[in-house]
């Protein structure tokens, strides 16, 4: 397979389905926000972290595959025998389940929340943050396509539980590697 075909050098990239849309349309812009959080997740997993939360990460990654996969689909094309050959996974809401419950153990050792707190404190920190909000603005771009083009719903609430797991690893990190947590007193 090659890596460069020109058939996006007039600014248009093809959906899976074969329709072509500009490289700005919201479609666009949100999977490639998807494939965005992705890289910083593998940032995340290359840190200084245990093997359990590297593995976590991998299955989310992996699911970001999914989204991004379902993402690029045509939804005018959605039942087309060219998009079924393609064979592209479903999201499960056991994602769901993962992330809340994954949630519920890192808060079960943390300090309870009395103030927010400015990102930083220490490198593996601070790229969590930084996917946090990487994965709101996917959040964002979603919600918006989904007024225009319905998502399944699975989409945006994953994409809503891993911002709120992202910003919980912040804080687990920061209690691991012994990073100061400062409170934002306006």
């Amino acid at each position: 397979m090659k890596i460069y075909t020109k058939t996006g050098d007039r600014g248009t990239t093809a959906l899976i389905g074969g329709t072509r849309v500009k490289k700005h349309h919201v479609r666009i812009e949100s999977y490639g926000t998807i494939d965005e959080l992705n890289s910083w997740l593998g940032l995340i997993r290359d840190q200084e972290a245990s093997k359990e939360f590297k593995e976590v990460l991998v299955k989310i990654q992996n699911e970001l595959f999914v989204v991004g996969s379902l993402l690029a689909v045509d939804p005018e094309k959605e039942s087309s025998k060219k998009v079924n050959r393609m064979s592209i996974p479903e999201l499960n809401d056991s994602i769901l389940d993962l992330l809340e419950s994954e949630i519920d153990q890192m808060n079960e050792t943390l300090s309870p929340m009395t103030h927010f707190i400015l990102p930083g404190g220490h490198t593996s920190v601070s790229y969590c943050h930084i996917a946090r909000t990487v994965c709101r603005r996917a959040e964002r771009m979603c919600t918006l396509l989904h007024e225009k083009e319905p998502l399944n719903n699975l989409v945006l609430s994953f994409l809503n539980r891993l911002s709120d797991y992202l910003f919980v690893l912040a804080r687990k990190l920061s209690q691991q590697l012994k990073a100061e947590e400062v409170k934002w007193i306006p």
